[in-house]
């Protein structure tokens, strides 16, 4: 099994991942042109993805979902929820399969599990990937670490983990006292301590690699990001990766 970022943060989300013959993306927040050069970035053509998994409603994860997937016809998975509040007539010429948060399914040669995460959008869920023997779990867009979470996450071989922001910089920084409140809330996103204090919590015997994602521009650094979750692991900061707004990053295997 492999991964890549086509990108990450509030600008677009899109992340691939390959077993055998199946390429899936997480999501699609960039728009069709930008999505496709993402792809020839990684080595892949539209005709390659054969689904896209939706995590939820937000616009920097599905803004490029219908568009992409009509084109290249494509299925969409996605909860209930996100499909009520979700532009449905877009999907009309896409083949639509609802995601039951409780249950696994798979797409082709990946097994998929999709667990609850406490978001601000309706029916809002990550994914952990798997092609029967390895596990990329993905948290991102999520405001407050519960059990489940813990659980499901705990001995995967890679994680990708959202580290939105540094709390002192979210908060002396320009945003309005209301934005700052939805983002450091327990439905808004991941600051960097509370990202390694998962980490800490997890069975990392597996770990093979470990990205920061969705960092914010505005209120936080690479540096602080890597720091905080190097500081768990006990490794050097250049071990954790970084999923980059405009390059993500490139081909992990585990």
């Amino acid at each position: 099994m492999r991964f890549a970022s086509l990108g990450s943060g509030s600008e677009g989300n899109s992340l691939v991942v390959q077993v055998g013959a199946t390429s899936v993306m997480m999501d699609c927040g960039f728009g069709l042109a930008a999505t496709e050069a993402r792809l020839a970035r990684a080595g892949l053509r539209p005709e390659n993805i054969d689904a896209i998994l939706v995590t939820h409603e937000h616009s920097d994860h599905i803004g490029g979902v219908a568009q992409f997937a009509r084109k290249h016809k494509l299925p969409v998975w996605l909860t209930h929820g996100t499909f009520k509040v979700f532009n449905q007539g877009s999907l009309s010429n896409a083949l639509v399969n609802f995601v039951d948060p409780h249950e696994a399914f798979s797409v082709g040669d990946i097994h998929v599990t999709p667990y609850f995460v406490p978001h601000d959008a309706l029916e809002p869920v990550q994914y952990v990937f798997s092609d029967g023997s390895a596990r990329l779990g993905v948290l991102t867009d999520t405001g407050s670490i519960t059990a489940h979470i813990e659980s499901t996450l705990s001995g995967c071989d890679a994680l990708v983990l959202e580290c939105n922001h540094d709390l002192d910089m979210l908060m002396t920084g320009p945003y309005p006292a209301s934005l700052k409140r939805r983002v450091s809330g327990r439905f808004g996103h991941l600051d960097n301590v509370t990202a390694a204090s998962l980490l800490a919590r997890l069975d990392c015997s597996r770990l093979k690699h470990v990205f920061a994602a969705h960092l914010s521009r505005r209120n936080n650094l690479p540096s602080l990001a890597t720091a905080a979750l190097a500081g768990v692991l006990g490794c050097e900061q250049g071990w954790i990766g970084i999923a980059e707004q405009g390059s993500g990053f490139g081909w992990r295997e585990i």
